[in-house]
């Protein structure tokens, strides 16, 4: 292990990382740029993180809202929560930055906010862990981080810490 590379998500400044949206990384997949953002809401180390009913259910409402969107269906790969319950990778096809994407996630989040209903996906059948799932408060970790960061996001909530 000690001749293994450290990947670049890990030379991130945690310490000094802001809830935000950054562009973790750019890749070519056949030929095509394809974006990865860091979809931050929670400063790591400094913050409780999301709990996992709540960034669960957030991915099952993300995911469906994303790939239902009239304009950026087409464009987006995956959503999915990080490990370390912080926030959520959104990797959409293009070279794209944080502030193309800032008003996709005000919409995103605004749909998490306001959701009313039964959860999609939310079923023995169609997902491997159905009951952990937390609608309100994935309702409240959404209207939080929409009005903190993403409704007044400035330089330092859209590129990394230098």
């Amino acid at each position: 292990m000690d001749t293994m590379k450290k990947i670049p998500s890990f030379t991130i400044d945690h310490l000094r990382l802001k809830r935000g949206i950054y562009v973790s990384r750019r890749d070519n997949v056949g030929g095509e740029t394809v974006t990865t953002f860091d979809v931050r809401m929670k400063e790591p180390n400094r913050e409780p993180a999301l709990s996992p009913s709540a960034i669960h259910t957030m991915e099952h409402l993300a995911a469906t809202f994303l790939r239902n969107h009239p304009l950026w269906s087409e464009r987006i790969v995956y959503w999915g929560p990080m490990g370390c319950l912080t926030g959520n990778y959104l990797i959409i096809k293009g070279d794209l930055t944080s502030a193309d994407v800032l008003p996709l996630m005000k919409e995103t989040f605004s749909f998490i906010a306001s959701f009313e209903g039964e959860v999609p996906g939310a079923t023995a059948r169609d997902c491997g862990n159905h009951l952990l799932m937390n609608l309100p408060e994935a309702r409240w970790e959404a209207r939080k981080y929409l009005a903190e960061v993403l409704e007044c996001a400035t330089g330092e909530n859209l590129n990394y810490p230098g």
